[in-house]
């Protein structure tokens, strides 16, 4: 039995599910709707994809050591957070004017917000500028003396996407399933207005931070 590789799915299964910005928006998204916080999830499966492609061809690598294009995705992603936290913090703000009005949160969403779920859930990942950190550090660690690094870099890569794959929609279907306690009007503006400013400090810790690395 290959007891690296298990120490290394109980590593990535406690990376994956750290709160973080994934999660927040995940369960953000999946309080307007299940389609929603699913698509949300995908997404972000698709940025851990991004990276762990990234990781494999060794172009992580690059980016990290050059800090010119490291301190541009650190910038981007950043700036997309804070984007989406302070659009939560507003849409909690202006659930408690309109309070007692139906808002729609419990409408079905329409093709075009489920495109856009999947594209926050993508874009939050893939600008996140300590994915390639955690990935160039963690997965050689796993790696055995003497074995071809490609193959098992794949390998742990591939791992990494489907502890994503689980878990996030999972998060989504959980919070679908108590959604008629977290659609209530107080709840989802307390939990909206909370990841929108959990959003909003992540996105000004690495707007105006030092690097990461």
């Amino acid at each position: 039995m290959d007891g690296q590789l298990i120490a290394f799915i109980g590593v990535a299964a406690g990376m994956v599910a750290l709160p973080g910005a994934d999660f927040t928006v995940v369960v953000r998204n999946a309080l307007a709707s299940r389609a929603a916080g699913v698509a949300t999830a995908l997404g972000v499966a698709g940025g851990l994809l991004i990276h762990t492609a990234l990781a494999v061809a060794g172009l992580a690598a690059v980016l990290v050591t050059v800090p010119v294009l490291f301190r541009t995705v650190q910038l981007l992603g950043g700036a997309y957070v804070l984007y989406l936290g302070i659009s939560g913090v507003h849409a909690a703000r202006r659930r408690a004017r309109d309070a007692g009005v139906d808002t729609g949160v419990d409408g079905g969403p329409t093709a075009t917000s489920t495109r856009r779920a999947l594209r926050q859930g993508f874009l939050t990942n893939a600008l996140n500028p300590k994915a390639p950190v955690l990935f160039l550090s963690l997965l050689p660690q796993f790696v055995p003396d003497g074995q071809p690094p490609l193959p098992r870099t794949l390998l742990l890569a591939t791992v990494v996407v489907l502890l994503a794959l689980i878990w996030f929609p999972s998060v989504a279907l959980l919070v679908d399933r108590l959604g008629r306690w977290l659609r209530r009007p107080r709840t989802a503006r307390a939990i909206e207005g909370g990841s929108g400013a959990a959003l909003t400090a992540l996105g000004l810790v690495l707007v105006t931070g030092p690097l990461v690395h």
